[in-house]
């Protein structure tokens, strides 16, 4: 293998209190996604990287818990989602233990994400300040309460800002996951997958 190469990385952010389907989900997704690219390109090479981070609370940063590349270490991923929760959303105090590593890794190119209440956790980095994003519309209140700078629009399924991507109910990591396979692997692997999973792939509302 060539040492130079190393495939784009998608991180997970296993964080207290986040809905186990949704990070399981959206591996499932990636993993099955970039085994129909390799067939389809037919190369030996992994052509995804997907890994679940955890903030330990005894280093500044999160760690990878699983990753699908281990042979490549190291190495910062391409993009990191803060996936849905269940309950109340995560406080501030815990929140900003992944607040600081999220800030950082957006400070080198890394694209960051969140879906329904994973919002709470990207606005402790003070990146969503000024901009507009979705979450859920049950806690929008609440949302712009926390962080006044930002303006919600719980209309829209999904907001791409560039490096900000914001996704608004529980359900859709679904088309969070497709939305990033089309960005990394093409249309044809993400349509693909969208009906190997029998799902309907993006379009059910305009991005922005």
């Amino acid at each position: 293998m060539d040492k130079e190469y190393a495939p784009p990385e998608i991180g997970i952010v296993d964080y207290s209190g986040v809905q186990a389907a949704a990070v399981l989900g959206m591996t499932d997704f990636l993993v099955t996604a970039e085994f129909m690219a390799r067939s389809h390109l037919a190369v030996d090479l992994p052509v995804l990287r997907v890994s679940h981070w955890k903030h330990a609370g005894t280093t500044a940063d999160a760690e990878r818990t699983f990753d699908t590349g281990p042979e490549f270490e190291g190495g910062r991923p391409a993009v990191i989602v803060v996936p849905p929760g269940l309950g109340a959303p995560l406080p501030e105090t815990e929140a900003r233990g992944y607040a600081d590593w999220l800030l950082n890794e957006h400070s080198h190119g890394t694209t960051l994400c969140s879906i329904c209440k994973g919002a709470f956790l990207l606005g402790e980095t003070g990146l969503l300040t000024g901009r507009t994003v979705t979450t859920h519309w049950s806690y929008e209140e609440e949302l712009v309460a926390r962080f006044p700078g930002v303006i919600v629009d719980i209309d829209r399924l999904i907001i791409d800002g560039g490096d900000i991507l914001t996704a608004s109910g529980v359900m859709s990591w679904i088309d969070v996951s497709l939305k990033l396979i089309e960005r990394f692997l093409g249309p044809t692997i993400m349509l693909n997958t969208a009906s190997a999973f029998l799902v309907d792939p993006p379009g059910r509302e305009q991005s922005y």
